[in-house]
């Protein structure tokens, strides 16, 4: 089971300068990363930046925002992709997750990709025995 784990914080400035207390919370993060890379659960991870465009769709209509989105209440601050047994597997190594942003508040969502096999009214049994090719196929893209 694919899980996206997104990393909140009720902040729109990471860019903060660091502080000792800061490093040593990037230290712990780094440390839990490595660990969930050697359980052979981590598929990959970014940080993101607080800038960036939102595009509303309203029918065929397009429209622009330029962030940073400081109307948010929450910030996606980075996220991960698990590879994990089930949601109970996810939500333990969650908890073990340290906060990378020491004296702000912080949270993490986990949510279930959908899987080639969650579509099955709509996918032929032959379609989901045949696994896509190229790099789509690769990444498990349903």
């Amino acid at each position: 089971m694919r899980v996206m784990v997104f990393s909140l914080t009720d902040s729109n400035a990471p860019a903060l300068e660091p502080t000792p207390e800061m490093l040593e919370a990037w230290g712990a993060m780094d440390k839990f990363m490595e660990e969930l890379v050697e359980a052979g659960v981590m598929v990959a991870a970014a940080g993101l930046k607080p800038e960036g465009k939102r595009i509303v769709s309203d029918g065929a209509s397009r429209t622009v925002i330029d962030g940073p989105f400081a109307e948010a209440r929450e910030v996606v601050a980075g996220f991960s992709i698990w590879e994990v047994k089930n949601m109970d597997e996810a939500l333990a190594w969650a908890m073990r997750a340290p906060n990378g942003m020491p004296g702000q508040k912080g949270a993490m969502e986990i949510r279930p990709f959908y899987e080639a096999a969650d579509l099955g009214d709509f996918v032929t049994p032959e379609d989901l025995a045949t696994p896509r090719e190229g790099d789509r196929g690769r990444l498990g893209v349903a």
